[in-house]
């Protein structure tokens, strides 16, 4: 999967649009849906997240200025 913007640029299975949502509390940017996963960034409560998957309590999808992707706990997202 990849974000819609990148088709023509990327080869997918499939496209999605990302959805826009912030953060509720803070959370850690993770390489896989998994607790046990490596850290790859730290994000704060309010900072928004572009979220393309939400499957099995995980969100997956970008964020900050340098887009950077992987998953964080889906009830870290508020609404």
């Amino acid at each position: 999967m990849a974000d819609i913007a990148l088709a023509g640029q990327v080869i997918a299975s499939h496209y999605a649009q990302p959805l826009l949502r912030s953060l509720a509390a803070n959370a850690d940017l993770m390489d896989r849906p998994s607790a046990d996963g490596e850290i790859v960034g730290r994000l704060t409560a309010g900072d928004g997240f572009d979220m393309l998957d939400n499957t099995l309590g995980w969100a997956w999808g970008y964020a900050g200025p340098e887009r950077r992707v992987g998953y964080i706990r889906a009830d870290a997202l508020a609404g």
